[in-house]
């Protein structure tokens, strides 16, 4: 059974609409959760989680509807958006104090036991730790009342690489005995090459591909050569940069053979998302 759904989430602004977004996430997996600034990912986030009203659509949470069963629902899921900044000049005790007491399986070992795994010293103020503590803070909570889904939006932004590759292990161990699920929205694409197992793609409004992360990557090819092979395949690239030596650019897998004259390549995450969202051609100095 599926740990979330979601299934044709709708939500309608003036000028923008959050369009029939659909995806499901296992148990013990992780899904990245990509797309450009303004493309939906927050707004779907908020959605799922009624702190938007939906227009359409379901979303079920370890197999109940979350709209019907919310209460119960929440409890299964910690959320953390962006580092952890709330009421920073209280103490961490303070803060778990008012915390437990809305969680009736509040687990009391579990959360020592995050203390003691994450070196949190419960005396010390949020504004007193590092980003990377913060979000480490904000786990515990989350985990010590027994969420199942961890919905991370944009944890890792404004850390430096080391805390990031920290938090990217700990994600992966979180994750570890298969009865949790980790939804990591953010534009740090390197950080999803290390640790997510699925991607889900959204692209002004709409998800463009939501699938494991090498089937992904697998769809596309980075193909290089001279201006003369660009022009003579142009109709079928996604994107491309042309350069003083030539052109690189991506196609779908399927239209690589026709760049049979050109080098081709893998393409990474990072390469997918530029070049698919990239409006025109775009020329690049050579150095």
């Amino acid at each position: 059974m599926n740990l979330l759904e979601v299934k044709e989430l709708t939500k309608r602004y003036e000028h923008f609409t959050l369009d029939r977004v659909s995806f499901s996430l296992e148990p013990g997996y992780i899904m990245g959760f990509i797309g450009r600034n303004g493309a939906g990912k927050s707004t779907t986030i908020k959605t799922m989680l009624n702190l938007i009203r939906k227009d359409g659509g379901s979303v079920t949470v370890d197999g109940m509807d979350f709209t019907e069963n919310e209460s119960v629902a929440k409890r299964k899921i910690g959320f953390i958006n962006g580092e952890f900044n709330c009421y920073p000049r209280s103490a961490l005790a303070v803060i778990t104090d008012v915390t437990r007491r809305f969680y009736p399986d509040w687990d009391e070992a579990a959360y020592r036991g995050y203390l003691e795994r994450f070196s949190l010293d419960e005396r010390k103020k949020v504004n007193e730790l590092s980003a990377g503590m913060r979000v480490k803070y904000a786990l515990a909570l989350a985990l010590s009342h027994n969420a199942k889904l961890l919905i991370l939006d944009e944890p890792t932004s404004g850390l430096d690489p080391v805390s990031r590759d920290d938090l990217l292990e700990l994600f992966r161990s979180l994750i570890a005995d298969g009865s949790k699920s980790i939804l990591f929205s953010t534009h740090i694409i390197s950080d999803l090459e290390k640790c997510a197992d699925f991607i889900t793609y959204i692209q002004n409004g709409k998800i463009l591909a939501s699938k494991d992360v090498e089937s992904f990557k697998a769809d596309y090819r980075l193909v290089s050569g001279e201006r003369e092979q660009m022009e003579r395949h142009k109709a079928l690239l996604i994107g491309c940069k042309t350069h003083a030596f030539g052109f690189t650019g991506l196609v779908r897998a399927e239209d690589a053979p026709a760049f049979s004259d050109c080098r081709t390549a893998n393409a990474d995450l990072e390469s997918i998302m530029i070049y698919t969202e990239q409006e025109g051609e775009h020329e690049e100095s050579a150095l």
